[in-house]
């Protein structure tokens, strides 16, 4: 199980790298429409900052899945919530200054992490029908349609619905790389899953690159985090069977407590400072 929390500290790392240069890309790109616009990718994706960011996305998310293996959920969402840690701290070499609660809250999510491996078990058993597979793409379209929604709203209301709906998608990712069977070529090829984990993976990065582009780093990023970790973290345990070991439910509740609300501490970091 300890190569999984490597696994899972690896993918924390590169992601949170990656958010710097993309950040840097996406408001470079900027050029003054209104709405959730997929030109937007075609943009960013012209500069090498971007690119050099998908390359850490890409290390982040094989890191991911072979995370999700042998940890819970609660576990491995918990860690990728950590990489706005490894982001604050990135930026210092941009000269950005941290404040001493920011310090803190980077030394909080580290002592969350740590309560989360000391408690962690194997990822749990439980298994899933047909159904369920073929419900994740399904579900992929509809936040999709729902994010195209929120483009159109308000700008106080558009900021955080694309970041929930955008932390949501980054869940889904998590949840259907948990459920695949394998990674043979026939068997991601023929899982319905294997596609929610393709379009739920595109639509996550337009929608929150959409809600930095136009919006508050800090509520975009924070519901984000809420996003892609409670409700992963849910259905790992009520539906996947995600446990801890016996005796640590306490322990594990704790440290995802302390991970999440420090990592929320840090939601400024989920953009590099202009």
């Amino acid at each position: 199980m300890w190569w999984g929390l490597v696994c899972a500290l690896t993918a924390a790392v590169a992601y949170g790298v990656a958010s710097v240069l993309q950040a840097i890309a996406a408001r470079a790109a900027e050029d003054g429409s209104y709405g959730v616009d997929p030109r937007l990718l075609i943009r960013v994706l012209k500069q090498w900052k971007y690119l050099l960011g998908l390359g850490l996305d890409l290390l982040g998310f094989v890191a991911q899945l072979a995370a999700l293996r042998v940890l819970p959920l609660f576990v491995v969402q918990a860690a990728l919530a950590a990489s706005l840690a490894v982001t604050a701290i990135s930026t210092m070499v941009l000269g950005v200054r941290l404040s001493r609660r920011e310090w803190a809250a980077v030394a909080v999510v580290c002592a969350g992490l740590a309560l989360l491996g000391a408690s962690a078990q194997s990822e749990g058993s439980s298994p899933v029908g047909t159904g369920f597979h073929v419900a994740l793409p399904i579900i992929a379209v509809l936040l999709g349609a729902a994010g195209m929604l929120a483009g159109r709203a308000s700008p106080r209301v558009r900021t955080p619905a694309l970041g929930l709906i955008a932390g949501l998608c980054f869940g889904l990712v998590a949840v259907s790389g948990r459920v695949l069977p394998g990674f043979g070529l026939t068997e991601l090829l023929t899982d319905p899953a294997t596609y929610a984990v393709a379009l739920a993976g595109v639509l996550a990065m337009l929608f929150y690159a959409s809600a930095l582009q136009r919006g508050g780093v800090t509520a975009a990023t924070a519901v984000m985090v809420v996003g892609e970790t409670v409700v992963p973290s849910a259905i790992g345990v009520f539906v996947l069977g995600d446990s801890t070991r016996p005796g640590f439910a306490a322990v594990a509740v704790l440290g995802f407590l302390l991970a999440v609300t420090a990592a929320l501490a840090l939601s400024r970091f989920g953009e590099v400072p202009a």
